[in-house]
């Protein structure tokens, strides 16, 4: 089972990191007669995308995973894991999808028998609203991570849609760059190269420019579409941020929750005298009080793994010459992870984090969605943080923030967990529709809020409705 910041085998043996409605396929932005394809795949022979070593564009009859998954031209183990089981799949988009690679050095992602980071994919469907999604993937994982949960919908809607790789995948992601903190930096430049050159592609099929470019993503690739609007705003008209993971030099970030969890799950889960302790020491990490039904899975599948692995890429000096440091470690052995303190690390860790921080400096529209039952990325510790960031850098005005009740980090355990959870899934699907609504009439959606479970609500209508506006 693959998800946001975790790890799983996939059908070609490898491993993939992963960090992540209103079935409708309404479309807001309505194009002109003139915008719309002048056939099915026209154009194919002649779109470029800038600045890739590589390319290979294909027509299809269908765009969605509804095709794609028999065609060929997604992966289901890229977003296994992401999505509840009973997630509907939309249908009858034909189009062109273009896949290929930027110029890299690095060689972790397989896919295609390529053997080569910064890969792409980009679909262009026949029927086209005027607008352009773009994202990056959760976790490490590759470009098709978001097929499932993202791209499917919002081509049903009518956009076009890319996606990236990020520039490293998998476990070994950390070994890429020169220096610590150049794996996650390079993500950000890729997302940044991607949107450019999509931009450009979408020009190329439909003889002009998108009209609204937005970026979202989930886990990670909710991290991307938070510096990409502090960084970037002059590429995106707004963003729909899925519980993005926050990076901040002085803390919170995960190097300073994960540790407390490391050290006092396994007294927690012992039991005896010390467990109550352990647990009120796991709360005041940011673990919320009701998701302790979730440790027992996050301590087998996420924490341990997902600490040392950014460990790594931010501190390699810590456990020395042993790479990514010892799995389950106990507590006052060398170099054991459990022990980790980021306050106490050098001042060059410190840096290396500050390379790829987040200020709150948002420059467009922003509405961010965190489950209070993340056990992943704590709310605590994350979302509600990054939201006083972007007041008190004086740019509350473009950003609205929904703590959606029971939603937990990834929504595939509301299949484990129907009675306890719900899925962000639909919630995303909510505020990106608020989002269109806040470009094109200038409605502002709802202000900050706890988005409560509906009273009687079933499984199934909580995959289906998320009403953000009470």
């Amino acid at each position: 089972m693959a998800l946001p910041i975790g790890v799983t085998p996939n059908r070609r043996g490898r491993t993939a990191l992963g960090a992540l409605a209103l079935a409708t396929a309404a479309v807001l932005l309505p194009a002109p007669a003139s915008a719309r394809a002048a056939g099915h795949c026209a154009n194919q022979s002649s779109l470029r995308v800038p600045g890739a070593a590589h390319q290979r564009a294909d027509c299809l009859e269908e765009l969605t995973t509804a095709g794609t998954v028999d065609s060929g031209h997604t992966d289901p183990a890229d977003w296994a894991g992401l999505t509840p089981r009973d997630l509907s799949v939309p249908a009858g988009v034909p189009g062109i999808q273009i896949d290929g690679y930027f110029p890299d050095s690095s060689t972790t992602n397989t896919h295609h028998g390529w053997n080569h980071d910064a890969q792409f994919v980009i679909r262009l469907p026949d029927r086209w609203n005027g607008g352009l999604v773009v994202a990056g993937t959760p976790g490490n994982r590759e470009q098709y991570a978001n097929d499932r949960a993202i791209a499917d919908w919002v081509l049903a809607r009518g956009y076009a849609y890319a996606a990236t790789d990020k520039g490293n995948t998998g476990p070994g992601f950390h070994r890429d760059g020169s220096r610590p903190g150049d794996a996650v930096a390079e993500w950000n430049t890729r997302l940044t190269q991607l949107t450019r050159a999509a931009r450009a592609v979408v020009a190329q099929r439909y003889h002009r420019p998108p009209t609204r470019t937005l970026a979202t993503g989930m886990s990670n690739g909710g991290y991307l579409v938070r510096w990409q609007l502090e960084n970037h705003p002059e590429l995106y008209d707004g963003g729909v941020d899925w519980e993005g993971t926050l990076w901040h030099a002085k803390g919170p970030n995960p190097l300073t929750f994960l540790p407390p969890a490391l050290r006092h799950y396994p007294v927690y889960a012992a039991g005896g005298p010390a467990a109550d302790t352990a647990r009120q020491e796991l709360h005041r990490a940011g673990f919320p009080a009701g998701s302790e039904f979730l440790w027992s899975f996050h301590h087998q599948v996420y924490w341990d793994l997902t600490q040392r692995l950014y460990r790594e890429e931010f501190d390699p000096a810590y456990d020395g010459a042993t790479e990514a440091g010892t799995p389950y470690c106990a507590p006052k052995t060398p170099a054991c992870d459990a022990d980790y303190d980021y306050a106490t690390r050098p001042a060059e860790v410190h840096e290396a984090v500050e390379g790829i921080a987040l200020t709150g400096r948002i420059g467009k529209p922003l509405i961010t969605l965190h489950g209070t039952l993340d056990v992943l990325l704590p709310i605590s510790q994350d979302s509600d943080v990054y939201s006083r960031m972007i007041r008190e850098a004086g740019r509350g005005h473009l950003h609205r923030y929904y703590r959606i009740e029971d939603g937990t980090h990834t929504d595939s355990l509301v299949d484990s967990f129907p009675g306890r959870l719900r899925p962000l899934l639909p919630c995303h699907r909510s505020a990106f529709t608020a989002l269109e609504s806040w470009l094109t009439t200038g409605h502002r959606p709802s202000a900050d809020h706890t988005v409560v479970r509906p009273e009687g609500a079933t499984p199934a209508s909580l995959l289906t409705r998320c009403r953000l506006d009470g």
